[in-house]
């Protein structure tokens, strides 16, 4: 073999295995990416179906309701405008509490109930996740669109 076809052999060879290797990395990175929704989103089937994913809002007033097992725990998560059940079965962080921001990381059940793996509450009294804060605003500006309108939303 021509030194130049050795060359060129090199290079192929180079090329397919930094391919393979960038493949494996995205692949990797795709099934990792966790995205948020907020109870809206959840509602309006913005939400992916047997994938995990973040669920943000407010812990509803009244919701949460511990069972005898001591672990499991059912609440509903709102936005103002809409309402997800959820159901968590661990131990939940010092912080959570009715009417506190939380962001619950799962998956959604067929029944409509969302199934926390993971429940994260904020840290202080100012403040409340970013995604959280923005679902709300979103969820607020959702609702008095639709006052303005009558009720129906597009």
């Amino acid at each position: 073999m021509k030194p130049r076809h050795k060359r060129l052999v090199f290079i192929v060879l180079g090329v397919a295995g930094i391919g393979v290797a960038a493949a494996l990395v995205l692949n990797a990175f795709r099934s990792n990416l966790v995205f948020f929704f907020s109870p809206s989103e959840v509602m309006a089937n913005e939400a992916p179906v047997g994938r995990s994913f973040r669920i943000g809002g407010l812990v509803e007033e009244g919701s949460v309701q511990r069972q005898p097992d001591g672990i499991t725990v059912h609440f509903r998560v709102t936005d103002n405008v809409e309402t997800i059940p959820v159901v968590y079965s661990g131990i939940l962080p010092d912080l959570f509490r009715e009417g506190q921001g939380v962001v619950a990381q799962g998956k959604l059940g067929e029944d409509g109930v969302f199934h926390a793996e993971e429940v994260l509450a904020k840290h202080d009294e100012t403040y409340m996740p970013p995604e959280v804060a923005e679902a709300l605003e979103k969820a607020k500006q959702r609702s008095g669109a639709d006052s303005a309108t009558g009720g129906d939303l597009p």
